[in-house]
């Protein structure tokens, strides 16, 4: 037996606020300029936005200041006694052209051959916890904030008291099969009115938002949450003072809780704000894909998928495979790994004409994780060629199980 722990925080966090304004911006961008080059860091703090980074585009002009209101009025930032709300903070920009030395080494003759935007190793990780092939601490956390989040923007509210920001952490015992037994400990921690007793949310996370939690779950992870768990509701005793009041946010902050939790590996490239020639995103959700088909496709039970790029470079530098001893093939991760070569193209402009990742579909990532989420279409307007248009696009992509059926035929499944 041993314990494994997730954590996930609200799209309220500080740091959240900051991702969800750098691809905010970055989406207007792609809206207007497919070709783009966006690099956006944001800060936020007491009644501050700061808007950093690099950007190339031929076309696009973006309101910032219109962007960023826009999206801190979405996440529930609408109060002065916030001390950070949409109609009153400072926004500062300071975004300048993207680095020539960085272009020279993207832009190339045929678009087949650009290059990688940078160095670096990425990763991908699925396995069979869940149905989004996803660690299900991870997914537990995920869940629990985006039903609280639910719950806050219900009319009436069940719970009037909550504001935007929040974290979660789920502590899950295993058994040494690594099979999970049972939910060990749930961390909550909620912003809230100073006129509320604590008492009473402990209480309304029991009786509301539990119940529809594992409403949301399989009827195996729900019965998971057994007598005897752990609960720790705001452990300080209150928490009023939180969003960019409480603490600064900085883009690329939760790079864990984008991705998988903890479990398998992460290159250390954050994704908000970065335009898909930047593989830091781009290649993680390639590998995500990946390493997701291969265990829908009964290769293995959990994957971990690596891939590796040099500047300017279009093809791979190398590319790694892990089962974790689970593989239900008789080959080596090894020579797994070759095939996984032969069935996916990893060059950066194939992964973007895959995923679609020239489209402005990258707001919705920027909070409760980049990976396990639902693929679905989407109408979205966009300019292009001078004129406006909507356009039906893919959102999440990179979690369609479409090369299932490629990937048993290639395993002999």
């Amino acid at each position: 037996m041993y314990l494994f722990t997730s954590e996930s925080v609200s799209e309220g966090h500080p740091d959240k606020v900051a991702d969800q304004i750098s691809d905010a911006i970055l989406d207007d961008f792609l809206r207007q300029d497919p070709a783009a080059h966006v690099a956006c860091e944001t800060f936020v703090s007491t009644g501050l936005a700061v808007i950093c980074g690099e950007a190339a585009s031929r076309d696009a002009w973006v309101d910032i200041q219109s962007v960023v209101r826009r999206t801190i009025r979405r996440i529930g930032y609408t109060k002065g006694e916030y001390h950070f709300d949409a109609e009153s903070c400072a926004i500062l920009s300071a975004l300048h052209e993207q680095s020539a030395d960085i272009a020279r080494g993207v832009n190339r003759a045929t678009k087949e051959e650009q290059g990688a935007g940078d160095q670096g190793m990425m990763f991908g990780y699925a396995c069979n916890e869940t149905p989004e092939y996803m660690p299900l601490p991870l997914t537990l956390a995920h869940v629990t904030l985006i039903e609280l989040a639910r719950i806050r923007r219900e009319s009436p509210s069940p719970m009037p008291y909550l504001r935007p920001d929040a974290k979660c952490q789920y502590t899950l015992e295993y058994e040494d099969d690594h099979t999970p037994r049972r939910v060990h400990t749930l961390v909550l921690s909620t912003q809230h009115d100073p006129d509320v007793d604590q008492a009473r949310i402990r209480q309304d996370v029991e009786q509301i938002l539990l119940p529809r939690v594992k409403a949301r779950l399989s009827a195996a992870n729900a019965a998971l949450f057994r007598e005897g768990m752990i609960l720790h509701v705001n452990p300080t005793g209150q928490f009023i003072i939180g969003g960019p009041h409480g603490d600064t946010g900085l883009t690329g902050r939760k790079i864990i809780v984008d991705t998988y939790g903890g479990r398998g590996a992460h290159g250390g490239g954050a994704f908000s704000g970065k335009d898909p020639s930047k593989v830091d995103r781009s290649a993680a959700y390639a590998a995500r894909h990946i390493a997701k088909n291969l265990v829908a496709a009964g290769v293995a039970d959990e994957i971990l998928v690596q891939v590796s790029y040099a500047i300017g470079v279009a093809r791979p530098v190398s590319l790694f495979v892990n089962t974790y001893g689970t593989a239900h093939v008789a080959l080596t991760d090894g020579q797994i790994a070759d095939k996984v070569g032969e069935l996916f193209d990893l060059r950066p402009a194939a992964i973007i004409e895959q995923f679609g990742l020239t489209n402005p579909i990258y707001e919705p990532t920027a909070a409760y994780g980049h990976m396990g989420r639902d693929p679905y279409e989407q109408e979205v307007e966009m300019i292009r060629d001078g004129k406006t248009v909507r356009r039906k696009v893919q959102f999440f992509g990179w979690e369609l199980l479409d090369a299932v059926d490629r990937c048993r035929a290639a395993f002999q499944l």
